[in-house]
């Protein structure tokens, strides 16, 4: 027994004995209205209109490691930042039909020094992963595309040279909230690609439509 708790078991004991000591008086309930309080509030209506935003975790950028290089190709693999989508529509302000998507696309890798070429953005893949629960299954993770070189999952090779998609809904009024989502990058080139140090840029973009 610890001394807070010894502490507690002697405050009541002492209760118990000057319980036993004499018979305590029941609380009489104050039944008085002039002792009671009231209180209120006043809720104006909620003017200001949600809308449907996104937002990128803090980060530095990603550099992108080696790992899977086999005879085929260079692997180079990272994470993508956490991406937060929000809407914050009430029911009635989100029109019939009405949908969201985050699409990202890449640059070329361009080297930061020397004669080396760049390597293109198709061949820079993803996996998207949605991180948050979606309680109707309305917001999807977008499938995952390869590299020009594949993968061996099956993906389409067509890497991020266009515009994919990363996470979406096709109907917002299903639900609404607020969800996250990121991606495993995997940079795959060929077996035979120039020394250096390359630089993209991912974009990625909101749509809201209806």
């Amino acid at each position: 027994m610890n001394r807070t708790t010894q502490m507690l078991a002697a405050a009541m004991l002492g209760v118990a004995l000057a319980a036993g000591a004499g018979a305590a008086s029941p609380a009489v309930a104050d039944d008085d209205p002039d002792n009671g309080i009231d209180v209120s509030v006043t809720i104006e209506p909620n003017t200001t209109p949600g809308e449907v935003s996104m937002t990128v975790a803090d980060n530095g950028g990603v550099a992108l490691q080696e790992d899977g290089s086999n005879a085929a190709a260079r692997q180079f693999v990272g994470t993508l930042p956490t991406v937060t989508v929000t809407d914050s529509r009430r029911p009635e302000e989100i029109p019939a039909g009405d949908f969201w998507a985050v699409v990202g696309q890449a640059s070329e890798f361009t080297a930061t020094s020397g004669s080396a070429p760049p390597i293109g953005p198709q061949y820079l893949g993803w996996r998207p992963r949605l991180l948050s629960d979606s309680s109707s299954g309305a917001v999807a993770a977008g499938e995952p595309v390869s590299s020009v070189i594949s993968d061996g999952s099956g993906a389409p090779t067509v890497g991020l040279q266009g515009q994919e998609l990363l996470v979406s809904t096709a109907n917002s009024a299903d639900e609404i909230g607020t969800w996250q989502v990121n991606a495993g990058l995997a940079l795959r080139t060929p077996a035979d690609v120039a020394a250096g140090e390359y630089h993209s840029t991912l974009t990625l973009s909101l749509f809201n439509q209806s």
